[in-house]
């Protein structure tokens, strides 16, 4: 008699079909470091962008064209790399994109005026962006489903942890050599990241017969949509939005060619983008989700680098370390939310991971001029947590549940718009500090005055500790204004976290829309 425990042939096959072979996972590795420089590169150059000012004897609006000119590249390249997957295939698009980004990388590192960084940058941006969402598509296409909470965390790890920990690596970078090194650090990876990739992905096949259709007007009017659109919110709250002549001009530009774009991939026989994939509810929401929760990634990546700055005056290392907090709870987070996702409904994972954020930012609106790394541990601890929980299900559920030939489209779109939301997240916290900053302080200014008691003692105070210091009433005047202002800078601060706590807490009940993933999606056996 036949054992009654003997594993069933299509037991054997399934498990069989369930195995990663070595190789294939090695490559997804590798390309996913290349993802992680690739993302890492955006912030990498915040933190030291004066030195690099002062090396390449730039303007401090110049210099800022150093992180503006890879976004811009970048955010137009993503969405173009889906049809590219298709054409040339995985390793043929990755090799080219972190070869071109190492090649770049080297002329940005030997760059001797603003404008040679410009255009390096602007290439670099461009080429590394094709190595995102392959990386998105490749982990959704080439794993079976039941190892996504695997490799799910692998990438939204990368994805979120990448540019947090951005300020701090160029911070110890620059602290510890020059400037110049932001950028060498990538060649030795980048040349092993190209030979791996040539040598080990086998994932597909090239498609070159797509490339007699390429749709070239498709391409100009996407990059005059996208470009345009990520100058004007990085320069319109500096700018007085549409009262400055250039973002004026660019944002008719963004509007004219956005409807020519959304016409063209309606109507063009192999459209650039298909935008028809936003039918689909789960990528629909995916991605809504996925566009605020970059919002917060890189919204909270600047403001609280700003603040250190601005109000602490920490250096480039001190914020780094301070900052190095959520990348700690992102990576501690990743470690467990596969089981997690495997054991429990995703949508609540997000709707917690939502919540988680909140938190953090409701705790930094009591914010004050004394907040230092102890004060902002336990927030950033729930960021980072949070970031997490939300992030990773989220791709799996925008992305794990589609059809295999639609995923490679729908990575480029998915990882658009959580770039995109880092962009509107940006321009709209940049706005709220400007703007409350200014209100609060003409309120303070109108509570400071000679009939208030307290800063008319405190102007005494400061007048007599500069007795024979020069104009001592003047310097007085001038010390109580700059803890006026400091303190509307920090109150400005406050209302920006609060406003992020109202949208996250709200967010979070959006997830109801979701439907619920199948077992397999969440990586659960299929019965």
């Amino acid at each position: 008699m036949a054992d009654a425990t003997a594993a069933s042939p299509s037991t054997m096959n399934a498990a069989a079909d369930d195995r990663i072979p070595p190789r294939r996972l090695f490559a997804f590795l590798i390309m996913v470091f290349g993802m992680f420089m690739s993302i890492l590169d955006i912030q990498i150059v915040s933190a030291s962008l004066q030195q690099i000012q002062a090396g390449l004897s730039a303007s401090s609006s110049e210099v800022s064209w150093v992180q503006t000119s890879y976004l811009i590249a970048e955010v137009i390249a993503i969405p173009l790399s889906g049809f590219l997957s298709r054409a040339f295939g995985t390793r043929l698009l990755f090799a080219i994109s972190a070869s071109g980004f190492t090649v770049a990388s080297f002329f940005c590192g030997f760059a001797s005026t603003i404008e040679q960084m410009i255009v390096w940058r602007a290439i670099q941006g461009f080429l590394g962006a094709g190595m995102i969402p392959t990386v998105f598509a490749s982990a959704y296409t080439v794993f079976p489903r039941s190892k996504f909470h695997i490799v799910g965390p692998i990438i939204g790890l990368v994805a979120t942890l990448a540019p947090t920990i951005g300020p701090t690596v160029g911070g110890i970078i620059t602290d510890m050599m020059s400037w110049h090194w932001l950028f060498f650090i990538n060649i030795v990876p980048g040349i092993g990241i190209t030979i791996g990739v040539w040598v080990l992905c086998d994932f597909d096949k090239p498609n070159f017969a797509l490339l007699d259709h390429f749709d070239w007007w498709g391409l100009l009017f996407m990059a005059g949509f996208l470009g345009t659109l990520e100058y004007v919110l990085e320069e319109g709250p500096q700018s007085q939005w549409l009262e400055d002549t250039s973002v004026a001009v660019c944002a008719a530009i963004c509007v004219v060619s956005a409807i020519a774009f959304f016409w063209r991939v309606l109507s063009a026989r192999e459209p650039i983008v298909d935008i028809r994939t936003f039918t689909d509810r789960n990528f629909g929401v995916g991605c809504l989700i996925s566009f605020c929760v970059g919002i917060g990634l890189y919204g909270l990546t600047y403001m609280y680098p700003r603040y250190l700055a601005e109000v602490r005056g920490y250096s480039p290392l001190m914020i780094g370390e301070t900052m190095f907090v959520s990348g700690v709870a992102m990576f501690l987070t990743a470690l467990i939310v596969g089981r997690l996702m495997v054991k429990y409904d995703m949508r609540y994972l997000i709707a917690i991971g939502l919540v988680l954020f909140a938190l953090g930012s409701y705790q930094m609106t009591w914010i004050t001029k004394e907040y230092d790394f102890y004060e902002l541990l336990l927030p950033q601890i729930l960021r980072g947590a949070g970031l997490m929980l939300a992030m990773v299900p989220t791709n799996t559920i925008a992305l794990g549940t589609l059809a295999p030939e639609r995923v490679k489209n729908a990575s480029a779109l998915f990882n658009l718009t959580r770039n995109l939301g880092g962009a509107v997240g940006l321009a709209v916290i940049n706005q709220v500090l400007n703007e409350r900053t200014d209100l609060h302080i003409s309120r303070l200014h109108d509570r400071i005055n000679w009939g208030n008691a307290t800063a008319v003692e405190t102007l005494n105070m400061f007048t007599q500790r500069m007795q024979g210091m020069g104009d001592a009433a003047l310097m007085a005047m001038k010390q109580l204004s700059q803890i006026v202002h400091r303190q509307a800078v920090v109150m400005g601060y406050g209302d920006a976290f609060f406003m992020l706590t109202v949208f996250y807490f709200g967010l979070s009940l959006f997830v109801v829309v979701l439907k619920k993933p199948s077992a397999m999606a969440a990586g659960g056996d299929a019965h």
